[in-house]
């Protein structure tokens, strides 16, 4: 195996460790609430949300570079977590994934687990039950983890 191979192992396993925390733990009830909002105050939130998880990837892709001396550069970092940063701002928005979700035929999908869905879950009376998961936070986090892999790959790559 190839050392660009172990990189791209080592760092993937890495980004997606710390996109877990940082799109769960990290992110503020209130960025998760706004972020998808029109306007600058979505922007702004969606901004902050998407810097604190694009710290809390570095936190956790420096010690683990150093540790197993992975030979990585900093233009390979830099593009690798700005690409994701990015990637991550234009799915968060939430309108944006919403719309491609639609063009691919995942639409409904999409809303699956919501009231918009046709077959939404219902209680006994036929109100709304929440459940733990939707179809959009599935596409949403699966989008993500394809940039991931994008990520590492540059930074191993680079």
């Amino acid at each position: 195996m190839n050392h660009a191979a172990v990189v791209f192992a080592a760092v993937f396993i890495g980004l997606y460790i710390a996109h877990s925390v940082g799109d769960h733990w990290v992110q503020s009830s209130c960025q998760a609430a706004t972020k998808g909002l029109p306007g600058w105050p979505g922007r702004l939130a969606c901004g902050r949300h998407v810097l604190g998880l694009t710290a809390t990837k570095a936190v956790v892709l420096v010690p683990l570079v150093l540790v197993l001396d992975l030979d990585v550069t900093v233009l390979g970092l830099a593009v690798g977590l700005g690409l994701d940063a990015a990637s991550h701002f234009w799915a968060d928005r939430r309108t944006t994934l919403a719309r491609l979700a639609d063009r691919c035929g995942k639409g409904e999908f999409y809303s699956l687990g919501t009231p918009t869905h046709p077959a939404h879950p219902a209680t006994a009376e036929g109100g709304y039950a929440p459940t733990l998961g939707t179809g959009a936070y599935a596409l949403d986090q699966s989008w993500h983890i394809l940039w991931l892999g994008v990520a590492a790959l540059l930074i191993a790559a680079l």
